[in-house]
């Protein structure tokens, strides 16, 4: 093992010692906490990782590293994409659970941190040792530029995209509810765990749309919210909002999520409706990387890739 050329055994030994290290981390500092890696900590992680892409990938094909060049290989890419994979099975065949969730002591997963996959360091260092490893697969073809490259760098530009924002980015999702009846305008919402928080924007219900079945006066076949979005600067949005037809203003999308009575409130005016607003400013990106597989999909229609030939085979040695 470790003698030239490196093939699989030595992919697979790398990913071993990268669970190893992760199990010894799980069970010293504990499970990820992706709220410490909120912006900026997220954005400086993106950065060192697009830093040391480029400097791998500087080493291997210009500096002629052997290490740094196998990282942009076949056969790490077989091994690490492997061994996601398999940690990836074990994820959804394993019931989850919230990450602050109350601990289950009579359940030997939750004490392994399998029921909580998402903060499980072996799966998150994995993860991020394929997408390093993609993204000096995506610098080597990158430069030179070459037309034929173009369907096999939307690929995997893309699917780097959307691994590292999506990954880097949840740390920076908002995910929260809003009560709003028709006394007064709301800026307050709450958290999944209780915590109010003021937005810097404003709900003002104007009237919430019950529509019943014709056959039943207890089964609504419609709810909707009729309201004024009011934001710092003044403006003052209208819309109706309803399920499936969410609004979207100041980088929120807002949703109707459901409704409520108001105690010892009756006729319309009793109506509470709830919202839930959601804030991911990291969705374009992965948008973005979503939209790059599609093109890249379709540019596989319309340019077909040059045959391998044997000089290829050796210059890739």
């Amino acid at each position: 093992m470790w003698s030239k050329p490196w093939r699989l055994t030595e992919a697979f030994t790398i990913d071993g010692g990268l669970v190893t290290t992760g199990l010894l981390l799980q069970y010293t500092v504990g499970p990820i906490d992706w709220d410490m890696l909120a912006w900026p900590v997220n954005a400086s992680i993106l950065a060192v990782l697009v830093a040391g892409m480029v400097t791998v990938w500087w080493s291997g094909t210009w500096h002629k590293i052997y290490a740094c060049h196998w990282l942009g290989g076949l056969d790490n890419a077989i091994g690490a994409l492997g061994c996601v994979v398999v940690v990836t099975l074990v994820m959804g065949l394993t019931r989850q659970i919230p990450f602050n969730a109350p601990t289950i002591h009579d359940n030997p997963l939750d004490a392994l941190g399998l029921t909580r996959m998402l903060s499980f360091w072996p799966l998150v260092l994995l993860y991020l040792w394929l997408t390093f490893s993609l993204g000096v697969v995506v610098m080597r073809r990158l430069i030179p530029f070459r037309w034929r490259n173009l369907p096999f760098l939307l690929l995997h530009a893309g699917l780097l995209l959307v691994l590292l924002c999506g990954t880097l980015g949840s740390a920076d999702m908002q995910r929260l509810k809003m009560y709003v009846a028709q006394s007064a305008p709301e800026w307050r919402a709450l958290t999944d765990d209780g915590r109010v928080m003021e937005l810097p924007l404003a709900i003002d219900l104007k009237e919430f749309i019950m529509e019943y079945h014709t056959d039943s006066l207890h089964t609504p076949k419609r709810y909707a919210s009729d309201l004024d979005i009011l934001t710092h600067d003044g403006r003052r949005l209208h819309t109706v909002i309803e399920v499936n037809r969410p609004a979207s203003a100041l980088g929120w999308k807002i949703y109707q999520y459901g409704y409520d009575r108001m105690p010892g409130v009756t006729g319309d005016e009793g109506n509470v409706s709830i919202l839930e607003l959601v804030r991911d400013p990291w969705l374009p990106a992965v948008y973005t990387g979503i939209y790059m597989l599609i093109a890249g999909a379709l540019c596989l229609l319309f340019i077909t890739p040059r045959k391998k030939t044997d000089s290829d085979d050796l210059a890739a040695v």
